[in-house]
């Protein structure tokens, strides 16, 4: 696989905001870089984060800094369930091989890629969950069920945060890049 690089843009779907995400594949893996622009909670958020996954969509690092302040987080994963927060080990997140950043619907790729789950077919897992902005990392239970499987014209899942008992369908494109997110985020651009 030769290297392919995307942008895409999204939106909150209530507050001023944006996000630019550009993501570039190859078979080694994937790496993420992505600015937040947003108004949350009645402040202004501008944040950095990098991301570093393995072929298999595991999370290798993250980097991630709330631009303006001296907030910033570091995590990194051996891809097995073994994690560090700011160079620390974190039994707490053992188990975890996937991350959930509260402020972008990428993090919803990873384990739609990592799991390549078939039509119908669910998966709950255990993911490395990092609420914006305290960044205080926690695990946190989840589940994501196969509606309509991945292929050249997207596919739908339904995704299930079962920590705080919140339902959404989201529809993806042919990479597993969020599209549309009811009431949360969408994409602006490309459509």
């Amino acid at each position: 696989m030769s290297e392919v690089r995307r942008d895409i843009y999204w939106s909150p779907w209530q507050e001023p905001g944006a996000e630019h995400l550009r993501l570039t594949m190859d078979e080694d893996g994937a790496h993420a870089d992505g600015v937040i622009l947003r108004h949350k909670d009645g402040r202004d958020l501008r944040a950095h984060y990098r991301l570093e996954l393995d072929a298999a969509w595991c999370v290798k690092r993250l980097h991630f800094a709330l631009l303006g302040t001296e907030k910033g987080l570091h995590l990194e994963s051996d891809g097995q369930g073994t994690w560090t927060v700011n160079r620390e080990p974190a039994p707490v997140l053992t188990g975890c091989l996937d991350l959930d950043i509260e402020v972008t619907p990428f993090t919803n790729t990873l384990p739609l890629r990592r799991l390549g789950l078939e039509a119908e077919e669910s998966a709950e897992i255990r993911v490395a969950y990092v609420p914006v902005p305290t960044l205080e990392v926690r695990p946190v239970e989840q589940r994501y069920t196969c509606l309509a499987p991945l292929g050249a014209g997207g596919g739908r899942y339904r995704y299930e945060g079962l920590f705080r008992d919140f339902t959404a369908e989201l529809e993806v494109d042919s990479d597993g890049l969020v599209k549309d997110y009811p009431e949360t985020f969408r994409r602006i651009w490309p459509r």
